[in-house]
């Protein structure tokens, strides 16, 4: 009995060791998020610079492939991300408040954590480095539209220009006190896209519009049509922040948080129908196989219209941006603090979130290929955290019976997800190889 206080003492510790620990965490910080929230966190999530490249990859698809993998993409993701939503709290009193928690409940401990992690990570990672590329190049953009007397800026330049809104708001500790960034970027995703097909169809379809496949030879157009499909991937990616987002949202056993979860999941999802549906068809329609990996350089007029619009690209990147590093500076934070034992002080934090800054701001100053990056990403971390993760930890879970409905829709998923991860990879990379010939560091 006399040994027995102060392990009670020791556990009264641990236990308020750990609450201070999640309470710092940006994750699992703040829990009074409204559904809404996780609409405009869902949309900025998912409409992103994607949407964009869609028109490029209806023209690497054509007409037929290209509609087929755009809509069963949008189906497949929303039925995938339904099932994330519903595994959130499917253990009564607990929380997978992270995606790697419920891999690592599907798979085990250690097996979970490195099925899930690198995906994961590679994804937001790979995201941030596109993102500031993205914005660095809609900066250049508008530059150039507003001041066309001026001497022209090196790209690196203006990404360093879009990593200085980072260095600042990276520093925001959690999701929700990111929310109005987020529903700035959700309302700019909308204005663009907006921007993007109706400006398109005001200019009318070209005399000299084609429809054919722009390579030459057969095996540049398999690789284009590879690299489309990274580009489709690329464009649907939501899931890998989803149970992080639920996590903000408040729950009890009466009132669950995928009531309001779903409910912002489908004014999500309709507005990003509203979003890449009207520019992938309209933007190929217009300018056939002649479009650019970003159709807002094959506007190039009215020249006001188009700055504008690359000015919302670059505020709605800045919320994107945001919203994929927060589930890293977790991890990092995560580890830091419960595995290497640090304090969680906001110093520690300042160092954490600036060093993430700074190294992809150097990355996409480095290797600022844009539309291979999309397809490349796309196919290898994408498809499989999107497409057919969820599945695979849905069958591992529940077990529904052989040749149920459940058993189909997840192993046709599953199927499409692998298609996807195998081959538009090889495309992007083919694209990289090809633009990396002409390309100097740093110009």
């Amino acid at each position: 009995m006399v040994n027995q206080v102060p392990q009670d003492d020791y556990d009264d510790e641990k236990l308020a060791r750990q609450k201070e620990i999640e309470d710092w965490l940006p994750i699992t910080s703040s829990r009074n998020a409204k559904w809404w929230y996780a609409a405009f966190h869902n949309v900025t999530a998912m409409v992103g610079a994607g949407v964009l490249g869609l028109p490029y990859a209806m023209s690497q698809l054509g007409w037929g492939p290209g509609v087929a993998v755009l809509v069963l993409s949008w189906v497949i993701t929303l039925y995938t991300l339904w099932q994330m939503v519903e595994m959130h709290e499917m253990v009564p009193g607990k929380r997978f408040d992270r995606y790697h928690e419920l891999g690592q409940h599907a798979f085990g401990e250690k097996l979970g954590l490195y099925i899930v992690v690198p995906q994961q990570l590679i994804v937001e990672i790979g995201v941030c480095i596109v993102y500031m590329v993205t914005g660095g190049k809609s900066l250049k953009k508008f530059h150039e539209l507003v001041c066309e007397d001026c001497k022209p800026i090196k790209l690196t330049y203006f990404i360093m220009i879009f990593a200085s809104v980072h260095f600042v708001l990276s520093h925001l500790p959690n999701f929700n006190s990111i929310s109005g960034v987020s529903l700035a970027a959700a309302v700019m995703s909308l204005s663009y896209s907006t921007i993007a097909w109706a400006a398109s169809t005001s200019k009318g379809v070209r005399e000299d519009v084609e429809y054919g496949y722009k390579a030459k030879s057969t095996t540049g157009t398999v690789f284009n049509f590879f690299s489309g499909l990274g580009d489709v991937a690329f464009a649907y990616a939501g899931h890998n922040v989803v149970l992080e987002i639920q996590a903000t949202i408040p729950s009890t056993p009466e009132k669950p948080s995928k009531g309001p979860m779903w409910k912002g999941v489908i004014v999500a999802y309709i507005v990003v129908a509203l979003c890449y549906f009207p520019v992938a068809l309209v933007g190929y329609y217009i300018f056939g196989n002649s479009v650019e990996d970003n159709i807002l350089i094959s506007l190039k007029k009215p020249a006001w219209l188009i700055a504008t619009a690359n000015i919302f690209v670059v505020i709605h990147v800045i919320g994107s941006y945001q919203i994929y590093a927060m589930p890293v500076f977790d991890m990092m934070e995560t580890l830091l603090v419960k595995k290497l034992n640090f304090r969680p002080t906001t110093v520690l934090r300042f160092c954490v979130r600036s060093f993430y800054v700074a190294a992809t701001m150097f990355l996409g100053m480095t290797f600022p290929f844009f539309g291979g990056l999309l397809a490349f990403f796309g196919g290898f971390a994408f498809a499989p955290t999107t497409y057919f993760l969820p599945c695979i930890i849905w069958l591992a879970i529940y077990k529904p019976r052989k040749y149920s409905l459940s058993w189909w829709a997840n192993w046709v998923c599953i199927v499409f997800g692998i298609f996807l991860m195998v081959l538009s990879p090889i495309g992007g990379l083919r694209t990289i190889v090809i633009q990396a010939k002409e390309y100097q560091f740093y110009s």
